[in-house]
């Protein structure tokens, strides 16, 4: 299922219209200037994970709702076979894979994740990205250098960690190949 950038930014404009929000309050709650949420409003960019991850926080929906149109329905368990999870390409070209795209309710947003070597990105400055709630992920394959607002973990196949996802966190492969992880967000409770 291949999910395209403008079909995405017409969900989140109609969205923001039915609420009644202004592209400023939307760019407050997105953590961006207004100018960047109307070049993604209008589908001038690609979306960050973290970006329509709130935006579906803002707008109370599951952000299955503004990749797809869709509304996951299973209540009682999903299975996701190999290589059918909803495929995100955001970011640099990290791949997600949403693995509970058909259960509705959710308390957690999980993901198979791979995100790609890059020998340029070894010796800059990590993005820094926040979201509400926590996060875990757990290495599969590969080296992830994780980097925290006062902090750099370097975490290899096996190795895990859970933090709290509202302060500045960031990631790259590292040590010359792609890293696969397992990335389970879940959500503030209510």
């Amino acid at each position: 299922m291949e999910i395209i950038i403008n079909e995405i930014a017409q969900r989140i404009r109609d969205l923001r219209d039915i609420m009644g929000y202004t592209t400023e309050e939307m760019a407050k709650a997105v953590g961006c200037s207004e100018e960047e949420y109307i070049a993604a409003e209008k589908g001038e960019v690609d979306f960050s994970f973290t970006f329509i991850y709130k935006c579906a926080e803002k707008f109370d929906v599951d952000m299955i709702e503004i990749l797809t149109g869709d509304n996951p329905r299973l209540s009682y368990y999903s299975v996701v076979r190999k290589d059918e999870g909803l495929p995100m390409k955001r970011r640099s070209g990290f791949n997600y894979y949403h693995l509970g795209y058909r259960f509705k309710d959710k308390l957690c947003e999980p993901f198979l994740v791979t995100a790609p070597y890059s020998e340029e990105e070894q010796n800059k400055p990590i993005h820094l990205s926040t979201h509400e709630g926590q996060e875990f992920d757990y290495i599969i394959k590969g080296s992830l250098k994780v980097a925290f607002e006062d902090h750099v973990e370097v975490l290899n196949e096996g190795d895990s960690v859970l933090y709290n996802s509202a302060h500045g966190h960031g990631m790259i492969a590292t040590n010359g190949e792609d890293c696969t992880f397992l990335a389970i967000i879940l959500k503030k409770p209510e």
